[in-house]
């Protein structure tokens, strides 16, 4: 999609031909385009109709029903905040105070429509032109053109200190080149993220899930996020919206579309107890995880590490936690290919999940070395117990 496409499909034209491609795609492209175009619609708007159909289709899973109106780019759908994370720091922002808004590297526009509906005013760029226009052409749809203003312009040429507050998303991928994961590499760059809390105390910085911890501005919280079991960001909050040392934010969406929160906070400097394998394995959420609040975890559940490098917690009674998958072991057997492959065939299991944490093994290559054959199911845990390779048998669940 380019800015000269974006504007095209928001003439009467455009609306007339994101109608038609509706009710045509889902088929084989070539044919829709030719359907298209045998209704009167020029090859190129064709072209682009088609593209934003697929696209809102696919945006649905981020945007629900609003993806029916907005308009995207594949790069910026990929990058895009899901509007459950974007609308739950919106609110937190709010119930700050916080009236006006900067945002830095706005993509799609998905932080300043959630700002936006929570009454805050806000001033959102992006260096691509592209990408400017299509975030302009959401804030339209949605119809927050009253309290969100969108240019393309470089971030670092923004007069934060005239906002309560800012919001910084900083590219993280390069043409070509993919993801980028030296925060040096970011764009606008890594010393001019770093030094926005001392321009604006109430910033906010959403990054890389892998961000290192040692990068967090002084006193500021960091957060990561899940949502359904998939890490998605981490957010620095900054200065007077900062309000732990670290935090785990789980976010659960139900095939209903209701949306769930739980949060575990701490220090992320705590150690969590070492002891011997439990009857309950614990497989905490990535977000507990890169949080550095297994810990606290730990504490919640009475649970214990077997390896202290390790982050799979133990139990002798199961315990409810909305923080971790429980899987029942029924045998912990020192790394052996022949003995678990006898095993499993002694068991009759035909059908296994494999998860790892600290093994080098390959889970696919396993399964083929495994021959597994028989009626019942498993799940195979790999992993390590006082430094030694571990194969821990659980119940399916």
């Amino acid at each position: 999609m380019t800015a000269e496409s974006t504007a095209l499909l928001r003439t009467p034209e455009g609306v007339t031909a994101l109608e038609s491609a509706s009710e045509i795609a889902g088929g084989d492209p070539l044919a829709a385009a030719s359907a298209l175009r045998a209704r009167g619609v020029p090859p190129e708007l064709a072209a682009a109709a088609l593209t934003q159909v697929d696209l809102r289709r696919r945006a649905v899973a981020k945007f629900g029903a609003d993806a029916a109106s907005m308009f995207f780019t594949r790069a910026g759908l990929e990058q895009a905040t899901r509007a459950v994370v974007a609308g739950r720091r919106a609110r937190r922002l709010a119930a700050a105070g916080v009236r006006t808004l900067a945002d830095l590297g706005c993509g799609l526009g998905s932080d300043a429509l959630a700002a936006a509906r929570e009454g805050i005013s806000v001033y959102a760029v992006d260096a691509d032109p592209e990408t400017a226009a299509v975030a302009a052409a959401n804030v339209a749809a949605l119809g927050l053109g009253d309290l969100v203003t969108v240019e393309c312009a470089d971030a670092t040429s923004v007069e934060v200190e005239r906002y309560d507050a800012v919001f910084a998303d900083p590219a993280r991928r390069k043409a070509g080149r993919g993801r980028v994961f030296d925060p040096r590499s970011y764009s606008p760059p890594w010393d001019f993220i770093a030094a926005l809390p001392e321009r604006v105390p109430r910033t906010v910085l959403k990054l890389a899930p892998g961000i290192d911890h040692d990068l967090l501005p002084p006193g500021a919280e960091g957060e990561w996020v899940s949502v359904d079991g998939d890490l998605v960001e981490a957010a620095f909050w900054c200065g007077p919206l900062a309000e732990v040392p670290r935090r785990a934010s789980l976010i659960q969406v139900s095939r209903e579309k209701s949306v769930k929160g739980e949060q575990l906070t701490g220090t992320g400097a705590a150690k969590a107890p070492v002891g011997p394998t439990g009857a309950f394995l614990y497989d905490p959420d990535p977000a507990v995880v890169r949080s550095h609040l297994v810990a606290e975890l730990a504490e919640l559940i009475g649970g214990r590490l077997a390896d202290p490098e390790i982050a799979y917690l133990y139990t002798d009674v199961a315990v409810g936690t909305p923080f971790a998958r429980r899987l029942e072991v029924t045998d912990v057997l020192p790394f052996s290919l022949k003995r678990l492959r006898a095993l499993l065939r002694e068991r009759g299991v035909g059908r296994l999940e494999i998860r790892k944490r600290g093994s080098a093994l390959e889970p696919e290559q396993l399964r083929k070395d495994l021959r597994l054959g028989g009626p019942n199911a498993a799940s195979l845990v790999l992993t390590r117990v006082s430094g030694a390779p571990t194969a821990l048998l659980c119940k399916a669940i």
